[in-house]
């Protein structure tokens, strides 16, 4: 029986997804082969030497220690797209309620419930103090062209924007679709002096962390509206906060403010809320438990962000998988066990990222023990399974 430890409320309609006969779904951490979590921070965990795969239900994995992961050979999955048009959603309606000075609005008018008449007429005085352009014909900048960003340009391009987008990680073939709604620049520049809105959906990591700082909001329009509901770091804090009380900025959406960002009449801000949908839940979670039980049972992957994609059906015997050091000589050394044990390999798929490899072997005979412990044995392999 494999063990699936849950963190945070999963959605049922994934957990329904795993065999009650193969799988025991339990959110006591009891030395699992497998964790799904959404948000819980696992930089403190100690892993159990079963855990073979974390998938986290939802898009960033910041909240996981990716690196001492792939240390030990446990994937770490997320599931891309799944939460993708919650976060379109929330980020559309946080650019026009900051455009139309919505949450300001609203919060006057509920100051006049103590009125003795009704508020028609004290409205009629008061709303010109509230009123906004429109979006439509202005100019927004999206960095990150992924799946949320690529759906947040479709609907900008629907609402009558100008849309301008940067993402040099996007395939050729993938920015010639997307070219139907937007078009790009390999210039980020472009986007700050030229955009009248910008909106970042990148993920978190060393080199998004202060994407944009004090320089890059120096380049921008006075008055451009900034949103971000991708990961607060992005943008570095004292220097957007300065633009906005500056005005330079005029006004900022997130779904991560700072303490200090509370203050700030100009930003509008959501309690993390963009994957906060029940169909961003179920979306998610059947991608997640789809990915762990492939995973588990036929050593492929799928959306991991620590090893290469692999996957292809498996022959009639054993499968045979294996994480390890992307070095020249590695490969040979494990068909060189398998061939002095007289055992013919059917199927062979080595695939890397980065400093890591991942070696898929199929045979149609059974595989003893013995040599998977040698191979476990050989210097830089994190982990060998035999299914």
């Amino acid at each position: 029986m494999y063990i699936i430890n849950t963190y945070n409320k999963i959605g049922q309609v994934g957990l329904d997804l795993y065999d009650k006969n193969k799988y025991v779904i339990t959110d006591v951490l009891d030395n699992p082969d497998a964790i799904m979590v959404h948000s819980a921070p696992l930089h403190d965990l100690v892993f159990g030497d079963k855990l073979k795969a974390i998938v986290r239900v939802g898009a960033g994995v910041n909240t996981i220690p990716v690196d001492r992961c792939t240390e030990n050979g446990i994937v770490v999955f997320n599931t891309p797209g799944g939460n993708a048009n919650a976060v379109k959603e929330l980020a559309i309606a946080a650019m026009v309620s900051i455009t139309r000075n919505v949450e300001a609005a609203s919060s006057w008018v509920k100051t006049l419930k103590d009125s003795e008449s009704e508020p028609g007429k004290a409205v009629e005085k008061g709303k010109e103090v509230f009123r906004g352009p429109e979006i439509m014909g202005k100019r927004i900048g999206i960095i990150g062209v992924g799946s949320i960003g690529s759906r947040m340009a479709k609907a900008c391009s629907d609402l009558g924007m100008d849309v301008i987008g940067y993402d040099p990680y996007l395939l050729p073939m993938r920015k010639k679709d997307l070219r139907a709604y937007l078009n790009f620049t390999d210039d980020v520049t472009e986007i700050y002096k030229t955009c009248d809105y910008i909106t970042v959906h990148v993920p978190l990591n060393d080199e998004t962390r202060d994407y944009i700082g004090a320089a890059e909001i120096d380049m921008m329009k006075p008055g451009v509206y900034l949103i971000n509901y991708a990961r607060g770091p992005i943008i570095n804090e004292e220097a957007l906060n300065a633009a906005l009380l500056s005005g330079k900025v005029k006004a900022f959406a997130t779904d991560f403010p700072t303490k200090a960002q509370l203050g700030i009449e100009t930003v509008f801000c959501t309690p993390h809320l963009g994957a906060g949908t029940p169909e961003a839940d179920e979306n998610c979670a059947v991608m997640g438990a789809k990915e762990i039980i492939d995973y588990l049972e036929n050593g492929n992957i799928t959306n991991a962000v620590n090893l290469p994609a692999v996957s292809f059906p498996r022959a009639a015997g054993a499968r045979v998988t294996l994480i390890h050091s992307n070095i020249p000589g590695m490969l040979g050394m494990i068909t060189e066990k398998v061939a002095a044990a007289g055992l013919n390999i059917e199927n062979l798929v080595n695939k890397s990222l980065g400093a890591i490899a991942y070696t898929i072997l199929d045979f149609n005979t059974d595989f003893p023990e013995s040599l998977s412990n040698e191979l476990a044995a050989l210097e830089n392999i994190r982990r060998v399974r035999v299914l």
